[in-house]
């Protein structure tokens, strides 16, 4: 019987991954790794163990008693707007708590880790038609370092390093995987990132409107992909190692994302409008030209499935 541990289960792709794992080996034993028990026991399978814990604090982990063969850290602040009222709090979240769970798994000796950081730590990169990024070129990258939306980037980027630092001198078998901008179903209503803004103005039939021009290139890749991008580096990844997980057909634009939205999925009966701020108020990432390369993790045999147009076919039905 395999055993995992799952941290921020009760996220968006941490919820799915326990799905995921429950559908396809009912004989897993899973443990949710989660700050509140209320939500795991609302939004998780019933035969799901429960770990109430706040990762920040390395104390409180060693008393739970916890083991297992796998670890997946998802663990993490995704909110745009947190990142720039509450830098502090989310650097503290992806540094500390991924060295804690580092540790927790150097005592445990488990088989196989997997460390879900972001395409963000690319930071801003020119990636000129035709060429794509690369795993090994995450630090040609440029960061604001005196900007507060830059705790997000600049943190994974620690988290990374902290992870190879416990590869190579404790021989942690962790390895790195760099999600696109994942979505499809599941997507919590809750969710305010661009694709579940453009989703429910398909859904409404109203305009949707941007609040940059947006030139920034996005790289996305759907939930199923990426839950299955997740368990193949878990299964075949290199210690050590990081991958992209990304379909690089869904490469595209914010504003050609939704110019698609408005299009396709609504047949034209909305419109891409502006409405731009003269300051940062919104949070978002700052303009970037990168293009993923997926080609290292395709090597370990994984294929993406799904394209927007099957992304976004299920986001619109989840508001359903």
């Amino acid at each position: 019987m395999n055993t995992y541990l799952i941290t921020g289960a009760t996220g968006y792709i941490g919820s799915m991954l326990v799905k995921h794992i429950k559908e396809t080996d009912e004989k897993a034993d899973i443990t949710a790794l989660v700050r509140s028990r209320v939500k795991a026991e609302k939004v998780l399978p019933h035969n799901v163990q429960i770990a109430e814990a706040d990762l920040t604090g390395r104390e409180k982990l060693a008393t739970l008693n916890l083991d297992c063969d796998y670890l997946i850290h998802c663990a993490s602040v995704t909110a745009s707007a947190k990142m720039l009222s509450h830098p502090v709090e989310v650097t503290e979240s992806i540094v500390n708590t991924t060295q804690n769970i580092l540790e927790f798994a150097r005592q445990c000796k488990i088989k196989s880790m997997v460390y879900l950081s972001s395409m963000e730590v690319y930071g801003s990169i020119e990636c000129p038609a035709g060429h794509r990024a690369t795993e090994y070129e995450a630090s040609r990258g440029t960061v604001e370092l005196l900007a507060s939306r830059s705790c997000y980037p600049l943190g994974k980027r620690m988290a990374e390093n902290i992870c190879y630092a416990y590869f190579k001198e404790y021989n942690v078998p962790v390895k790195i995987a760099r999600l696109a901008q994942t979505f499809g179903e599941g997507v919590p209503a809750s969710d305010k990132r661009v694709f579940a803004q453009f989703a429910r103005a398909v859904k409404e039939g109203r305009d949707i409107v941007l609040h940059t021009q947006g030139r920034s290139m996005g790289n996305y890749c759907g939930i199923h992909d990426a839950i299955s991008g997740i368990m193949a580096i878990l299964e075949k990844g290199a210690d050590g190692e990081a991958y992209n997980i990304v379909n690089e057909a869904n490469t595209m634009t914010i504003r050609q994302m939704a110019e698609f939205a408005a299009d396709k999925m609504a047949g034209g009966r909305i419109h891409v409008k502006y409405d731009i701020a003269d300051d940062d108020r919104y949070g978002y990432a700052a303009d970037t030209a990168l293009r993923l390369s997926g080609e290292k993790l395709m090597a370990l045999g994984w294929k993406p499935q799904e394209d927007m147009g099957n992304m976004y076919s299920q986001l619109i039905k989840e508001m359903e």
